[in-house]
């Protein structure tokens, strides 16, 4: 069978028109956008919430605040629990367009947000619809895309996250902190209206048993003049050996194994630390003294991810996704370590009283010029720098790619929304208590805690996560039954199979 043979390998793969498919993939992945964009919202509106001239009703303590930043991923774990039902009951492209109702409705709240209560409900509800776009934005991307594509098609939603964040550094540069909520609402919006106008999953079609839908869906993605039978045939051929899965039957490997991986993988890149450094970048930068204005740096991080993660998409298909994780783990370990190092060296003031980090964020401690001059540096920026770097090169993307190409596809719209589910209520935790940890210890404990995890990640990756590049979903879901993969003149054949046995 012609799927047996990778494309990325073959002198005479078949060539197909990639702007339609490239389209719908914009589409999709605008509420990414927003997922990002919404994210970091905290990052330029803490300082001001909590600075002396905020509006009384309005300005946020410490546990305020800290709540305020780590709402959102309750929202994030809501959603993708609202993901194990929609992505199976309506389907994947109906599930993205229906989380902009949240995400609407929650930029609203916080643009117009006269009470604390407001601010705090706006911003899970944008958690809500962000929940919902990353577990199915992922799936119906992988189950659109040609395998020669998929690879890098699997980094657009990372990017396009990256990019939304970026945004809302950007703007947060020039804009009012409610304007920032207003412009929030575009995206969604514009996601709807083009999504309309897409096809549904062809697999999900097919699974329904709508064989003409399904052909007209793959005609419009590859083109007209692209023979699509052989890629139909595949899909078929993985449906028809999908049956209803019980709760006995995910003891089996080709269920439980992909499963955990994409669990364990969703866990352990968010106690990297990842959230809670970008919900609170400018504050970190604030009590690491860092040369350069706190706004001003996050803006410098935020385009440092983008232009790594387009990076990773082009190397996904190229370099493959372990040696991008093995890269991405010792980038993200030595840059932790070396933050572990500065801030467990930095001086703490006299007395019993901790650093305070939301302090920082008030703008209420008055430092001598000169002294806070002498303890200025970039080691922290470039630190900071290099683990987002790190992150967005492997742990970032690649974690959302092999959530949505390792799982089988009986069970892929639930055990989605279960992945992002664990993911950000790990993130939930972890953003609520990395406040309270830097006010009572400072930064040197967390980033410890960073650190280890950046080690695990990479004896995970070594021992526990297959080689997708240049297969097909139908052949990785065989990798799992079969515990080997069909074609071994595959170039990665060989060396992931011993990996994993």
């Amino acid at each position: 069978m012609d799927e047996e043979r990778p494309l990325l390998h073959s002198s005479e793969a078949p060539t197909f028109n990639k702007f339609k498919l490239l389209l719908a993939v914009f589409a999709a992945v605008l509420g990414n956008f927003n997922f990002g964009y919404s994210l970091v919202y905290p990052s330029p509106v803490l300082p001001v919430l909590q600075g002396p001239d905020a509006n009384p009703r309005l300005r946020m303590d410490t546990s305020q605040a800290a709540w305020f930043g780590s709402v959102y991923m309750l929202g994030v774990a809501l959603g993708g629990f609202g993901a194990m039902l929609l992505n199976d009951l309506i389907g994947r492209k109906l599930s993205i367009m229906v989380s902009a109702i949240p995400s609407a409705v929650g930029y609203l709240l916080l643009g117009g947000a006269v009470e604390l209560w407001m601010l705090h409900f706006g911003r899970f509800l944008t958690g809500v619809a962000g929940g919902v776009t990353a577990a199915s934005i992922p799936v119906y991307i992988s189950e659109i895309s040609h395998k020669s594509l998929r690879g890098a098609l699997g980094t657009c939603p990372q990017i396009t996250a990256v990019f939304g964040a970026l945004a809302l550094y950007a703007l947060g540069l020039v804009l009012p902190w409610r304007w920032l909520a207003v412009v929030g609402c575009i995206p969604a919006l514009l996601m709807v209206v083009l999504l309309v106008f897409m096809p549904y999953s062809p697999r999900r079609l097919l699974s329904l048993g709508r064989e003409e839908q399904a052909e007209r869906a793959l005609h419009w993605l590859r083109g007209a003049d692209y023979d699509i039978q052989s890629e139909l045939d595949a899909i078929k051929h993985s449906i028809g050996l999908q049956k209803r899965v019980t709760c006995s039957q995910l003891a089996k490997p080709v269920y439980h194994r992909p499963i955990l991986i994409s669990v364990v993988m969703r866990f352990l890149q968010q106690l990297t630390g990842i959230s809670p450094v970008l919900v609170y970048l400018e504050p970190i930068f604030s009590q690491s003294n860092v040369s350069l204005e706190p706004r001003y740096d996050a803006a410098i991080v935020g385009l440092v991810r983008l232009v790594s993660v387009s990076l990773a998409a082009v190397l996904m298909d190229k370099a493959g996704r372990k040696a991008l994780l093995y890269i991405s783990s010792s980038l993200m370990f030595l840059s932790m370590l070396t933050l572990t190092m500065i801030s467990h060296d930095t001086p703490k003031p006299p007395g019993p009283a901790p650093p305070n980090f939301t302090a920082m964020m008030e703008g209420n401690l008055h430092h001598d010029a000169a002294q806070l001059a002498s303890n200025q540096t970039v080691v922290p920026l470039i630190s900071v720098v290099v683990f987002i770097f790190g992150y967005a090169m492997g742990w970032g993307p690649i974690t959302w790619l092999l959530m949505s190409e390792v799982l089988p596809l009986a069970v892929r719209g639930v055990a989605s929304g279960l992945c992002v589910a664990a993911s950000w209520l790990t993130a939930f935790a972890l953003t609520d208590a990395f406040t309270h940890l830097a006010d009572t210890y400072g930064l040197y404990v967390p980033y410890c805690f960073f650190t280890v995890v950046c080690v695990l990640c990479l004896l995970f990756t070594a021992l526990c996560v297959p080689e997708t590049r240049g297969r097909s979903l139908e052949e990785i879901e065989n990798y799992f039954r079969t515990r080997r993969f069909t074609d071994h003149d595959h170039p990665d054949a060989q060396s992931t199979q011993t990996a994993d046995e």
